[in-house]
């Protein structure tokens, strides 16, 4: 119109009912793919990470947005987890006699994940949390595990961030061997065995292996022991120290085992 009749750009609003302002707008918004990059850089390190945990990433590194646009850009780019298990809506009931961990140490869940090197041979890996904290003093890969390796293990972990009052462990034969049993006693450490056929009696290992697995094990391929060893304490490092963690306000574990800041303590 401005061309063909050679008006005034406010004749022209004032014909058409269009305000000059909106005419004169220019967005100030900032381009986005320099964060759409960041995102997918995230995703493609860490590939089980949702955008809740993406989000909290990138507000650890300035990034200053809201949740809603990282999870609109995070479904834009198609980054969405697909959920392999459908959820069973299970009645539980649960033990009563149970109480519930008021800080750490209190109680520790501890169990049995396998996998293997690429060669094939198996793999059986100790896992261990803090029920509280979600700290992960160990996961410790070997061929094969007795009782007295697990108190080999325990004792190692032990003496760098101390023993808990309660360990809650299934009823495999390695945790009610003899070797366990005598170190639980001296220790002063109580064994809480779960019900045979009830694994939610210990679902804080059971979630805290649900993890290990999708974003350790079925992310590396393990040549050997060693090298298994240190890309699972890699993982662990990373697990306590970085990681968002939802059931502690998207905290770090050891922010909440180690109020003080004390690095993640290794267990070799």
């Amino acid at each position: 119109m401005l061309a063909d009749w050679g008006i005034s750009i406010r004749r022209a609003c004032k014909a058409l009912k269009f305000d000059t302002s909106t005419y004169h707008y220019k967005s100030r918004r900032t381009g986005q793919a320099g964060l759409e990059l960041r995102i997918k850089e995230i995703c493609e390190t860490r590939v089980r990470y949702g955008y809740r945990r993406v989000h909290v990433l990138l507000r650890r590194e300035g990034w200053f947005i809201n949740m809603k646009k990282t999870r609109r850009i995070y479904n834009e780019l198609g980054l969405q987890l697909r959920n392999k298990h459908p959820k069973r809506r299970v009645k539980a009931k649960l033990r009563e006699d149970r109480q519930e961990a008021v800080a750490p140490n209190d109680v520790w869940a501890m169990d049995f994940v396998h996998d293997q090197l690429a060669t094939g041979k198996k793999l059986r890996i100790l896992t261990i949390v803090d029920t509280h904290s979600r700290l992960c003093p160990a996961t410790d890969p070997r061929f094969t595990y007795r009782g007295e390796d697990v108190v080999q293990t325990l004792e190692r972990v032990c003496g760098l961030i101390g023993y808990p009052k309660t360990i809650r462990v299934d009823n495999g034969s390695e945790f009610i061997s003899r070797d366990l049993d005598l170190w639980a006693y001296a220790n002063e450490v109580t064994l809480d065995f779960s019900r045979p056929g009830k694994p939610t009696d210990n679902g804080f290992i059971e979630a805290f292996n649900s993890k290990f697995r999708a974003e350790c094990l079925n992310a590396h391929w393990f040549l050997t022991l060693a090298d298994a060893r240190e890309k699972m304490e890699d993982w662990r490092r990373h697990y306590n120290e970085e990681r968002p963690h939802s059931a502690i306000g998207y905290n770090v574990p050891i922010a909440l085992h180690n109020p003080g800041g004390i690095p993640s303590p290794s267990p070799r």
